[in-house]
């Protein structure tokens, strides 16, 4: 399909008069229109500096208006042609407002340094340019044909000009705006470049035309209102210049927690925009109506006020890649984000022929039956009445969904049962007790938390919705079988996020999530706690994704794309800890539901922290400044828990430090790499923390180097090692870094476990370690862990199994756990097969035990019947083993 301007004239006015009036070379117009226009095509229409350097003020206008009549004719007629999709057609208007506004500020800023010199910071004593910031649908790159710009103008530092005519930096850049602003707006005899708006300034009309920066970041601080934060959301700098706008900005916009308040602003601002179109009888208005293009948008941008805080990839400025984003994040299902595109890109393309037909800037559809019937056919449909009942389908599903997300919550219009419990009254603990509650103790919980400074010192609309979430806590915790408990932990967890009210807003806007809350809280104080040190969690239990297994392929795709859009140690360090806290969150919540099994909860724990180990030590590295290479030749190898697969929801990890680098500055470097990385796992953050760390595996223990290279890490296990630590081998594996190191650690690690040794030897020192532990580690029949025939026992009995026999029998030497290695044992016939199975019974049981005793509060208080045969079983084995 040929783009051809008499194929376009049809749909046109605007288009038709142009031809007609011979205002376009038909020729060059047929020669552009052969592909999408590029920067070059702007670049080079005309000899731009030969203007700004004669500083020909009109010349220069001319120029960018006949521009800007080409550009118009170039993509109306490819896009009614079918060559240009949605994407080109904002792209292109896009950069070429760009490309205006920078060639005007060239201009102006030329034009008022010939008259006042340069303007000059008054603390860097350099030279200041102005920055011009794109705001709305220029900022997002999805300009309309038609569309006015939405600009700001700042200026990094106040100061002076230093010309003979002194003019305060204030002064200057005010006039190079001003100058800025009338080379793109006012209409000569070739029409105008783009209509300015300069309203989303601070303090709108009635604020200065520019502001330094210092006068920018006062106000966003102390005047910024909630409106204002939407706005600069899409903010985008135009101009090439030095700025620190970018981390002024984003405090404000960007919360760095999830910011449930901004619902409530959102709402506001919304029916705010609604009344303004009905009090203008917009009707039939496809932007600001009903299911139209502005609801869309305000979705997308919902999502990015309340997490872009924290998940950096979603400050985005487009609305299509915003959904995209959502997608890809789950936090909209991908065929909800489809029928969302579909729709904006029916809605933008509607909008694109409306304002083609007179260049106008309307998104208003017409009322004439003869226009009606050229826009149904400029959009694929046969007749008008086909095409309204597919633009009706789009804006319903849009404004259904709209409401869905930004309804009024239940908690604003329906009053609580429970409300007067609350209240201060004589008969609370009668109330709490045929509630099921101890009334005396619930009702003394709740007179001292409603007489508490904390609670006292709430804003009025926090205190209103913290009394909104306390009947719903009452009502859940009730449900529950244990519900002192529960409401016991509820109203700790309350108190502790009382300050932060878009925490209080979520529990208010979500009742659902509230009793969610509630059960997992009745069932796990571990995670009661956990929720309490992380409150940001809340946010998962509105998730889909909640109960369902993880892609761990989109899981390491989605935190990489995170940390990528970090600019900053603080945010990754941030990033890092929020993608573990929920991974382990959505596991411990559906381990709660009877959805995982002990060991394959392990695999998905330990998998979780191979995946953080790798990220943080990619980005550890690029934090360490001055390298001597792209990528580190170091590695990061796993013993103990994390090495076996065996990890739970608080084990530290076991690691140790390998490199082989022979530059002379590798040791330096990857002591440096070490250091580093370990603040990165385990440092706290305002996110929290991610792992405890053990590094007395690596030789020498703490008294050894933090990294080894891997040629001494092999002379020291051959020469220096402690059975102690070959045992420790034999749970070792590579986990991240440079591929090769890993391979040459497995390939020391099997030369190591299948030398010749001395079988009486391997047992006396086993039993010496074993007993080096009681004086710290009793053997308590409570203790599953350490008892005499508990787990340490099980560890022992197969790590002696591997020493012994592995040299007969490399395939011991495979990291598969315990359990499998006990049967790949007993097939051997190293052990009994009864004896296997029955420690492999107990293995299990006890990890089954320590498992509850960590995410329920399992307490044993002395050995069951099953237990002490389980104890049985594994003292046997090690009777058989070490003392025949």
């Amino acid at each position: 399909m040929t783009a051809h301007p008499d194929r376009a004239r049809p749909y046109s006015l605007w288009l038709s008069r142009q031809l007609d009036n011979r205002r376009l070379n038909t020729g060059h117009l047929d020669t552009i229109l052969q592909q999408p226009l590029k920067q070059e095509y702007f670049q080079n229409f005309t000899d731009w500096q030969k203007w700004i350097e004669e500083e020909n003020e009109a010349e220069l206008s001319a120029q960018l208006r006949i521009l800007r009549r080409y550009v118009m004719a170039h993509i109306l007629i490819r896009d009614l042609c079918g060559e240009a999709d949605l994407a080109e057609v904002t792209r292109t208007i896009t950069e070429f407002a760009d490309f205006g506004v920078n060639t005007a500020a060239e201009f102006a800023h030329r034009y008022y340094v010939g008259l006042y010199g340069e303007p000059i910071g008054s603390h860097s004593r350099t030279p200041q340019f102005l920055s011009v910031v794109a705001m709305g649908k220029a900022g997002g790159g999805e300009l309309n044909v038609s569309s006015d710009i939405d600009l700001i103008f700042t200026y990094p530092e106040s100061g002076y000009t230093n010309g003979k005519r002194e003019r305060s930096n204030q002064e200057f850049f005010t006039k190079v705006g001003q100058k800025l602003i009338a080379l793109l707006d006012e209409i000569t005899e070739e029409g105008r470049v783009f209509r300015v708006d300069m309203r989303l300034r601070p303090d709108g009309d009635s604020g200065p035309l520019v502001l330094s920066e210092t006068a920018l970041e006062q106000y966003l601080l102390t005047q910024g209102r909630e409106w204002e934060r939407y706005a600069w959301c899409k903010a985008r700098i135009v101009t090439p210049h030095d700025n620190h706008l970018k981390s002024l900005v984003r405090p404000f916009v960007f919360r760095k927690y999830m910011d449930y308040r901004a619902y409530d602003a959102m709402r506001s601002l919304h029916s705010q925009i609604r009344r303004e179109a009905a009090k203008r009888k917009l009707s039939g208005n496809i932007k600001l109506g009903e299911g139209g293009i502005r609801e869309i948008e305000f979705i997308a941008q919902i999502f990015q006020m309340i997490r872009g805080g924290r998940d950096r990839s979603l400050q985005l400025k487009g609305t299509q890649e915003t959904l995209q984003r959502l997608a890809q994040q789950d936090i909209l299902p991908v065929q909800t984000v489809n029928r969302l595109l579909e729709a904006y890109r029916f809605l933008r393309n509607t909008e694109h022929r409306l304002q083609y037909w007179d260049d106008s800037q309307t998104q208003t559809l017409p009322e004439n039956p003869e226009q009606q019937h050229l826009l149904a056919q400029s959009m694929g449909f046969d007749s008008y009445t086909e095409f309204s009942g597919s633009l009706k389908e789009h804006c319903n599903y849009v404004h259904n969904l709209f409401n869905d997300i930004l309804g009024t919550p239940e908690t604003e219009t329906v009053q609580h049962p429970h409300d007067p419990i609350w209240q201060d009254n004589d008969n609370r603990s009668e109330i709490l007790s045929r509630l099921g509650f101890d009334g005396d103790k619930a009702a003394a919980n709740l007179h001292r938390l409603k007489h508490s400074s904390r609670y006292r010192h709430l804003s009025t609309q926090a205190q209103q919705r913290f009394d909104a979430v306390i009947p719903r806590f009452l009502e859940a915790a009730a449900s529950c079988s244990n519900p002192d408990e529960t409401l016991s932990r509820l109203l700790d967890f309350l108190e502790s996020i009382s300050r932060r009210s878009a925490y209080l807003a979520f529990l208010q806007q979500y009742p659902h999530a509230l009793r969610q809350l509630a059960e997992l809280m009745s069932q796990s104080p571990w995670l009661a706690s956990y929720l309490q040190k992380h409150p940001i969690l809340l946010d998962e239990l509105l998730s889909d994704q909640l109960l369902e297994r993880t892609d761990w392929t989109a899981f390491k795709h989605n935190l990489q794309a995170a940390l990528n859009a970090c600019d900053d140690t603080e945010s990754k360090l941030d990033t890092l800890r929020h993608h573990q806290h929920t991974q382990t969150f959505r596991l411990a919540v559906q381990d709660l539901k009877g959805l995982w099994s002990v060991e394959a909860l392990s695999d998905e724990l330990s998998l979780l922290a191979d995946i953080i180990l790798n990220e943080a030590l990619v980005h550890a590295w690029r934090d360490i400044p001055n390298t001597h290479t792209a990528e580190p030749r170091f590695a990061v190898i796993g013993y103990g828990k994390l090495g076996g697969k065996e990890l739970g929801y608080v084990s530290d990890l076991d690691l140790v430090y390998l490199y082989c680098d022979p530059h002379p500055d590798a040791a330096g470097h990857y002591s440096k790499l070490a250091r580093r990385l370990n603040t990165w796992l385990s440092g706290s953050t305002g996110a929290g923390t991610l792992y405890e760390l053990d590094l007395r595996l690596r030789p020498n223990g703490d008294d050894g180097f933090l990294v080894h290279a891997i040629a001494a890490f092999e002379k020291y296990q051959h020469e220096n090692a402690w059975t102690w630590e070959h045992q420790a081998l034999t749970r070792a594996r590579f986990i991240c870094g440079d591929a090769e190191i890993g391979a040459n650690f497995e390939r020391i690690r099997r030369d190591i476990l299948t030398q010749k040794r001395n079988e009486t030897q391997i047992k006396q020192d086993i039993i010496r370690m074993r007993e080096k532990m009681f004086p710290s580690h009793p053997p308590k029949d409570e203790d599953v862990k350490y008892a005499r025939g508990g787990i340490v026992d099980v560890e022992f009995c197969v790590q002696y199994l591997v020493l012994a026999h592995s040299r007969r029998y490399p395939e011991l030497l495979e990291n598969y756990g315990n359990i499998a290695l006990l049967d790949m044992a007993a097939n051997r016939q190293l052990i009994a097969a009864e004896a296997a199975e029955l420690v492999c019974n107990a293995y299990r049981h006890y990890r089954k035990i320590q498992h509850a005793k960590k995410l329920r509060d399992y307490t044993l208080s002395s050995p069951t019947a099953e237990l002490t045969a389980h104890y049985a079983a594994v003292k046997s084995l090690w009777h058989t083993l070490f003392e025949n």
